[in-house]
């Protein structure tokens, strides 16, 4: 993914959570309380379910820095948040913004999500898992050879 200049509102969306605990922690916790419910409802409207998905399990992986989960959490809190800049009941505008703030965290993380967490998010996708209880084992390959 090329290095590419990120809009000043989305810094500020995403921040230095991992220079502020209290900042991480909740959003962490906005995730936990909300996310699983919040993916369920619009996945199937959402074109970006998949980095979504991706960019979630990278939260959950143990080897990923704090500063990435950081940067991930806070964009997956966004996304859980009922108001945001666009309010998501606006039909074809309504996650354009959540879209923006996860890809532009993606883009700042991009070497972190692996192709494990990608084939996690497939998965969850393809199988219709329940997304409130997914946890931290649905990231690791079904064959215990894959690599």
């Amino acid at each position: 993914m090329s290095e590419r200049q990120i809009p000043e509102w989305i810094r500020r969306i995403l921040g230095d959570a991992a220079s502020e605990p209290d900042t991480l922690a909740h959003n962490a916790e906005r995730v936990r309380e909300g996310f699983g419910k919040k993916l369920k409802r619009v996945v199937r409207r959402i074109p970006f379910a998949e980095d979504l998905l991706a960019a979630y399990f990278c939260t959950l992986d143990p080897a990923t820095p704090t500063r990435v989960k950081a940067t991930l959490l806070a964009a997956l809190a966004y996304f859980v948040l009922p108001f945001d800049t666009i309010p998501d009941f606006l039909l074809g505008l309504g996650f354009g913004d959540d879209a923006t703030v996860l890809l532009a965290a993606i883009s700042m993380v991009a070497s972190h999500i692996s192709d494990t967490h990608r084939e996690a998010a497939q998965r969850a996708l393809n199988d219709d898992l329940d997304i409130i209880d997914l946890e931290a084992q649905d990231i690791t390959p079904d064959d215990p050879t894959h690599s």
